[in-house]
């Protein structure tokens, strides 16, 4: 069972969260070799170490000087080659300090209190319109609802044109869900409603996705990315004061750091909520105690946002590289080998966390690792919690008698615990 490449298979995801097979290995095997098979157009990789313990993950993530996120990447697919991997090493997640500091003091400028006071009240206002949008309806798909909150947040704060939002929902998909068949081609944009410089970055699109042998590239190369990056140098020729453009632009950054930092931000902007809501509030509706002490108390609202982002980590693994040879938890791993930090296994340590498996929205502490940990923390934390809470209270406190409609439906990802599909009903008649 240790080692099985179940949990490297994205087809694993998309059935269940192997949480047995993850307690089995943090109870026998908390360090394991896993063979990386190929899947797709995945060419089959050296293999990796599973480290799936709450305390060794966070040594990994916190000791960048011994597990690297720039020898090669924080993604556990390799580059296609020696070119692909040295441009991604200009993105900030897979920079170690001191680089990844200069990068990050270039976003974290963008956020002054002021401006997140204001975003918090603008994401409670977007939130309530999109209940207000469907609740007559007495039904919907929460997991297509949801993801227009993440999408309008990242355009309000980057000055994007309300017309090109599709382009994100389009870059997201086929960039960060390319394992599964439904997201790999991206999303429906109709270039006739973009703005000029929409259909200028659209015409991009098609082409720059096959090598030459006709099998599908690396969805990370830059000859896949060409559309997103030249709609960021659009946007930047007429940034709108005070918006996130603005400070990048202002931040230093050479063309291709500010070229990644934008394709960076248009991941994980929209990622995590698109994974941490559906899945959040499944935990609700499959536990209806907590749900009845959620809706009957909602000055709970911050302990339970932390619960459902341990519970259903949005994150399933992370990538480092051993710089050097080291040992963790008595396994010996040499200087280039991959290891992948399982956050989605770690949150679930009962090590860690006193009954583990009980999702308990008044947990508290919670020292869940679903947002990273040392120096790769999601500087965006704080704006996907605010959305997070947003959305749930929302959902909770207008849709009377909220019960799922059928099956949800999971995504096929080794990266992403995601929902594809999540069907709502409710009361309408309130007066009942």
């Amino acid at each position: 069972m240790a080692n099985s490449s179940t949990i490297f298979l994205p087809a694993t995801y998309a059935r269940h969260v192997p949480h047995e097979l993850f307690r089995h290995l943090r109870d026998t095997q908390p360090v394991s070799w896993v063979p990386e098979p190929a899947v797709g157009d995945w060419a089959a990789g050296p293999g990796y170490w599973a480290v799936v313990r709450h305390a060794d993950t966070k040594t990994v993530l916190q000791d960048h000087e011994t597990y690297s996120s720039h020898l090669g990447g924080a993604q556990l697919r390799d580059p296609d080659s020696a070119e692909d991997l040295a441009f991604l090493r200009s993105m900030i997640v897979n920079q170690d300090p001191p680089s990844h500091t200069r990068l990050r003091r270039s976003v974290a400028t963008a956020f002054s209190p002021r401006a997140v006071r204001e975003l918090e009240e603008a994401i409670e206002g977007r939130a309530a319109h999109l209940i207000d949008s469907v609740i007559e309806t007495g039904r919907t798909d929460f997991a297509h609802l949801v993801a227009d909150l993440p999408v309008w947040t990242l355009a309000h704060v980057l000055g994007m044109p309300e017309q090109d939002r599709p382009l994100i929902y389009d870059w997201a998909d086929r960039v960060i869900g390319y394992q599964d068949p439904e997201y790999a081609e991206g999303a429906p944009v109709d270039p006739d409603t973009l703005t000029d410089m929409g259909r200028a970055s659209f015409a991009l699109r098609e082409g720059r996705r096959t090598r030459p042998d006709g099998t599908r590239a690396n969805p990370r190369a830059r000859e896949a990315l060409a559309d997103i990056f030249a709609y960021a140098h659009s946007l930047a020729d007429a940034p709108r004061t005070g918006s996130l453009m603005a400070c990048l632009l202002d931040g230093g950054l050479n063309r291709e750091e500010f070229e990644l930092m934008f394709f960076g931000l248009v991941l994980a902007g929209t990622v995590t909520l698109r994974a941490s809501a559906p899945g959040g509030l499944h935990s609700l509706l499959t536990h209806p105690r907590e749900y009845e002490k959620l809706r009957a108390h909602p000055e709970l609202i911050d302990t339970a946002v932390e619960e459902m982002l341990r519970f259903w980590s949005p994150g399933i693994m992370f990538r480092r590289t051993c710089a050097r040879d080291t040992v963790l938890a008595g396994q010996v791993m040499r200087k280039g080998d991959k290891v992948g930090v399982y956050l989605i296994s770690a949150n679930r340590d009962e090590r860690a966390f006193d009954r583990a498996d009980r999702f308990d929205i008044t947990r508290s502490p919670n020292d869940h690792i679903s947002f990273g940990y040392g120096p790769h923390y999601c500087s965006g934390a704080h704006i996907a919690r605010m959305e997070l809470r947003a959305i749930i209270r929302q959902t909770v406190s207008r849709l009377p008698g909220l019960e799922m409609a059928g099956p949800p439906a999971r995504m096929e990802s080794n990266f992403v615990n995601g929902l594809k599909r999540f069907p709502l009903q409710w009361r309408t008649d309130t007066t009942a």
